[in-house]
């Protein structure tokens, strides 16, 4: 699911895991998984069939990704299995990460969404994520958790 995450595109260049862990950008959202302030859910078929995941992850102002707004607000990752895209399981697995940064006590996610990615961008702003900066070709939005 992680090289989903950077490589959506359909028409877009594929990377293999191994080559994803070499771009240091890309792997600092997974590599030492399971610090504090990780959290992640999965989407998997009655079949056992992964289809997707959605996962966060804190950062500081010192080395943080692309979607960094604040040391106590989670960057969050996301991607779905192209067969299964269009199909609700996206939403179901913001939904579930978003329930579970509450849970968590978490006050906000963030993330980076590029440009020419507007199915994802739609989901995002629907779920209530705003844009509030930009940097490159992509969008940082927030969204607020309330207590």
């Amino acid at each position: 699911m992680f090289v989903e995450t950077f490589f959506w595109r359909d028409d877009g260049c594929r990377h293999s895991l191994e080559e994803a862990f070499a771009i240091p950008g890309l792997s600092k959202y997974i590599v030492g998984w399971g610090r504090p302030g990780d959290a992640g859910v999965i989407a998997v078929s009655d079949s056992g069939e992964n289809l997707g995941a959605a996962w966060c992850r804190l950062f500081s102002e010192a080395d943080h990704g692309y979607g960094f707004v604040s040391g106590d607000i989670p960057e969050l990752g996301i991607a779905v299995r192209r067969p299964y895209r269009g199909q609700g399981v996206g939403r179901r697995l913001m939904h579930g990460l978003i329930a579970l940064a509450r849970e968590q006590g978490t006050r906000g996610l963030s993330l980076s969404v590029e440009d020419g990615n507007s199915r994802a961008a739609s989901l995002y702003h629907s779920i209530g994520f705003t844009s509030v900066g930009r940097s490159g070709t992509a969008w940082t939005m927030v969204l607020k958790l309330a207590p």
